[in-house]
């Protein structure tokens, strides 16, 4: 490997560090279907989704909520030292991306067959902490100042 993309492949290792997700793969839920509860659920506190989720009648919110909380013990895992209930976590990123299309026949009159497609889907859910205005604030200051020094 180059040493351009050696760079490159360190420094993405390196977000995947502060970045707290979970994915699911080839779920035999069509995308639009998945994508209403995606929307749903986007940008909402976690404990707040998981309830949306969690009393939802649509076939899909099992799963999104296994993912959801796959995402949360994602989190727990890379930050041992924190409490959950002292952070304000949120729902950042969905995206649900089209699968592989399985093709079949259905038998049609007159000797006739229709195309049956029978979509899936990829799902990724990202979760992060909710930043103050304060906080950032505070981080805006600091960065002006060392630029001013």
């Amino acid at each position: 490997m180059g040493k351009r993309k050696h760079l490159r492949a360190e420094s993405l290792k390196e977000q995947r560090k502060t970045q707290y997700f979970a994915m699911l793969r080839n779920s035999p839920i069509s995308p639009r279907k998945m994508r209403l509860l995606a929307d749903m659920i986007r940008g909402v506190e976690v404990n707040k989704a998981l309830d949306y989720l969690r009393f939802n009648k649509k076939h899909a919110a099992r799963p999104m909520e296994k993912l959801l909380l796959s995402a949360i013990a994602n989190w727990q895992r890379k930050n041992e030292g924190i409490r959950i209930e002292d952070t304000e976590l949120y729902v950042s990123r969905v995206m649900v991306d089209a699968g592989k299309m399985l093709k079949r026949i259905q038998p049609a009159p007159q000797g006739r067959a229709h195309r049956i497609r029978k979509r899936s889907n990829h799902v990724t859910l990202f979760v992060d902490q909710l930043q103050y205005e304060e906080e950032l604030e505070t981080a805006l200051e600091s960065t002006t100042e060392e630029s001013t020094n």
